[in-house]
């Protein structure tokens, strides 16, 4: 799904910063791709930290949460949006490409066209929260495009904790990805889709346990490309020049959203700020 057909815009439309929100800390492996693939672009980074997480929620309330982050984003003149949760692109994506002008995308659909380009034999995986998994939003996507693609799926919703706490190289992280991938490596994927934010923290232990064959797709960085080929395509590439600056704001908890957050990002995180989205 596109974000959208757009004429190229002014130079200031462009100098305008990227807006992207998640449910929490997860979008930040998305925000991090976008930092290092477009180095001079100013970004404005929402966690819904205080509502999170949106997995377990109604597909009412991810869509209801979903309208008001892209709400606050709008208000701060952002360009282009990234609905860097994987429920919220599942669930709500549709209905606020409907309702609002800014272009716009989220993090299964880049994610399904890479596994189409990488998949050899058909047979491609997919993992991530029970939310993402029980919504076959990437089986759905994967089979837009390619009907005879097999896609085996699997909920890992401990590796969220084990990402949050910094749990890439224990022991019991790799016997618990044992029992969640195990019967995937039985199906003989030559593909898995990492359809969680937070699991490219694990492609380590991932890895390991799939087999060095299994081609890991991290939708984080595959959206990331797609934002920066659809900017570059629509006149609103940033001009070199001038500081980037990076914002972050969060709904609740803000010094917990640091505290994880700087694992994410593998540098410091400054400049965030709580804000109640009921009074905005």
């Amino acid at each position: 799904m596109s974000p959208g057909n757009q004429k190229p815009r002014s130079a200031k439309e462009s100098d305008r910063p990227i807006g992207i929100f998640d449910s929490g800390v997860g979008g930040l492996t998305v925000a991090k791709r976008i930092f290092e693939l477009l180095p001079h672009e100013k970004v404005i980074y929402f966690g819904d930290t205080g509502r999170y997480p949106y997995g377990p929620r109604s597909p009412q309330i991810v869509r209801r949460f979903s309208a008001q982050n892209v709400e606050f984003l709008l208000r701060q003149k952002v360009k282009f949006i990234v609905v860097a949760c994987n429920t919220a692109s599942a669930v709500a994506l549709p209905e606020l490409k409907r309702n609002h002008q800014v272009p716009m995308i989220g993090v299964i659909e880049p994610g399904a066209s890479a596994a189409i380009r990488s998949t050899r034999n058909h047979s491609v995986g997919v993992i991530g929260t029970v939310g993402t998994i029980s919504s076959q939003a990437y089986q759905k996507a994967i089979h837009r495009r390619s009907q005879k693609t097999r896609v085996f799926s699997a909920a890992c919703p401990l590796f969220v904790s084990l990402a949050e706490e910094g749990y890439v190289d224990k022991k019991a992280t790799l016997l618990i990805a044992k029992d969640y991938l195990e019967p995937l490596v039985r199906k003989g994927v030559d593909t898995l889709v990492l359809g969680c934010t937070h699991y490219p923290l694990l492609k380590k232990v991932i890895s390991q346990v799939m087999g060095r064959k299994v081609r890991l797709i991290d939708s984080a960085e595959e959206t990331a490309k797609e934002v920066k080929n659809f900017l570059a395509d629509h006149g609103l590439l940033r001009s070199p020049g001038g500081k980037a600056f990076h914002r972050f704001f969060v709904s609740d908890i803000p010094d917990r959203f640091v505290q994880v957050g700087q694992r994410f990002l593998r540098s410091p995180i400054r400049n965030v700020r709580k804000i109640d989205l009921d009074r905005q």
